[in-house]
């Protein structure tokens, strides 16, 4: 049977930008027991009332698990997001951890040399040379996705995505409450759920070991955890559960890292 999600009233009117924040997954006992913060929850993990909104990595650092931590208390306290934490970390749903475990506190591939400011070497003097113009700054290309993207739903795009902005890491996408939402690759649900307040019903695909999306603010979901789903699939209705208006926000995400959306997408 498919998870109907609940519509959540904001009490306090944000700013549509503030929706487009990074969003964070549910939290999860350490000892092998699951622990969900959800609204209303009368028992939440110190730190749940401030949520982390972008992560701050610690290259070359970890951390000991702890007897009755959780995925989301130690990414609170070191100033990550639970999902980050959980994606540098391999942490698969339901996101159990285990005392004894070691955590990284920064993306793979990157070690504690990257914190390290090089030591200057003294060079021999050698002759005034003519100045050299300032090299060209890079341009950034986005990673090439070999996904055949498709847009999740229908509507027009109100709020749209910005590089190094943490309130803007996706687009949001108005439309009408029940409207569908559909999956935008095909892909394997992996987490479907309201674990933070103010973000809604949210569910996110992961598509393949590098690429995922998240679809957020849903009246209801229709797909589970572990749910196969084919691009353009309905897997929820859209809603404005932790929003201010009917809305999607939409996020895609590479090696964990949010990128915009509209690179990928069809061109309307």
């Amino acid at each position: 049977m498919a998870t109907q999600g609940k519509t959540h009233e904001v009490g306090v009117a944000r700013p549509l930008e503030w929706m487009a924040v990074v969003f964070v997954l549910a939290a999860v006992a350490g000892c092998g027991r699951s622990h969900v913060v959800r609204e209303g929850a009368s028992s939440r993990p110190r730190g749940a009332d401030s949520p982390v909104r972008v992560s701050q990595p610690k290259y070359g650092a970890t951390v000991l698990v702890q007897r009755g931590q959780n995925v989301y208390r130690i990414a609170t306290e070191n100033g990550l997001t639970a999902l980050d934490l959980a994606l540098w970390n391999d942490i698969p749903p339901p996101y159990t951890i285990h005392p004894g475990q070691r955590l990284r506190l920064y993306p793979g591939g990157q070690g504690s040399i990257a914190t390290r400011p090089a030591t200057p070497t003294k060079k021999p003097a050698t002759p005034a040379t003519s100045p050299r113009p300032p090299a060209p700054t890079p341009v950034v290309v986005p990673a090439t996705s070999k996904l055949a993207w498709r847009w999740p739903a229908d509507g027009n795009v109100v709020a749209t995505y910005a590089g190094g902005n943490p309130t803007r890491q996706g687009i949001d996408i108005a439309g009408k409450a029940g409207q569908p939402v559909r999956a935008a690759a095909d892909g394997v649900v992996v987490y479907s759920g309201s674990g933070l307040v103010g973000y809604g019903e949210l569910v996110i695909v992961k598509h393949d070991d590098q690429w995922l999306s998240a679809y957020g603010h849903n009246r209801a979901r229709l797909v589970n955890e572990g749910q196969l789903v084919k691009a353009g699939q309905q897997i929820a209705e859209m809603g404005r559960s932790g929003a201010s208006r009917d809305m999607l926000h939409f996020e895609i995400r590479y090696n964990g890292k949010p990128v915009d959306p509209q690179q990928y997408l069809p061109k309307k």
